[in-house]
């Protein structure tokens, strides 16, 4: 059996996951209205795996006894501005995620439940994945200036 503490702390990072997949979503909606159907791809990719997170997380929670519930999830920004804008935003949320993600870690610890920190542990190296991705998109980016965008477009329509 899960702890209340422990529940409520999963079902507030299920609402994160699925804020992270609105917010990736609508990156993909505005670089698809702006010509730039690669990232545009890439980012709906994003999203789809942030809902897989909330997902799996929710099951989870429900085989430890727990219940998993939807929150009301916050609107998300509209628009972004530049290529690199979009990109800088996204490793700066990763890094966000990492944050909520050893929190959530912090929980589990603090209520001795072994078997949470090592599912989540699974999440804080996926995070690291997460982050030196975004990372190495923003520094090809800023290396590529703007006539390499189209190149950059074109690797990010491959995932």
């Amino acid at each position: 059996m899960i702890t209340e503490k422990l529940q409520n702390a999963i079902n507030d990072q299920i609402a994160a996951e699925l804020w992270s997949s609105n917010l990736y979503l609508q990156m993909s909606f505005y670089m698809e209205k702006e010509g730039w159907e690669g990232a545009a791809h890439w980012l709906g990719k994003q999203a789809e795996e942030e809902r897989e997170h909330a997902l799996d997380m929710a099951r989870y929670l429900m085989k430890r006894g727990g219940e998993a519930k939807v929150s009301m999830i916050d609107v998300v920004p509209q628009g972004w501005g530049s290529y690199a804008e979009v990109f800088k935003h996204v490793y700066d949320h990763e890094c966000h995620v990492s944050e909520l993600i050893n929190t959530l870690v912090d929980v589990a610890s603090g209520e001795k439940d072994k078997a949470t920190q090592d599912f989540l542990w699974g999440y804080v190296r996926e995070q690291v994945e997460e982050e030196a991705t975004a990372s190495a998109i923003v520094d090809k980016i800023r290396k590529a200036g703007d006539a390499g965008l189209f190149y950059i477009d074109a690797e990010l329509a491959k995932r």
